[in-house]
């Protein structure tokens, strides 16, 4: 999402021939799009999307395991450790 962020950014200073970006070659501004196709690429393929996913998925529901638990009156290990 940076490299996308940073693509905009630089097309808008492209465009306005705000700085130094003015004076740059059209591959240079658009290079930052090419690397975040590559990132998509990779990441999807090795599966890191999927595993941030579901270590996300994960936490959120630990989360929610322990709210029900404490609404119930029951303190989670975590809790009874530091006790």
């Amino acid at each position: 999402m940076y490299f996308v962020g940073l693509g905009v950014l630089f097309m808008a200073l492209k465009y306005l021939e705000i700085g130094p970006v003015a004076l740059w070659d059209w591959w240079i501004i658009l290079s930052p799009f090419g690397l975040a196709l590559a990132w998509w690429a990779w990441a999807d393929a090795t599966g890191y999307t999927k595993r941030k996913e579901m270590e996300a998925m994960d936490r959120r529901k630990q989360e929610r395991i322990d709210r029900n638990r404490e609404a119930m009156g029951f303190l989670s290990a975590k809790k009874k450790k530091k006790r």
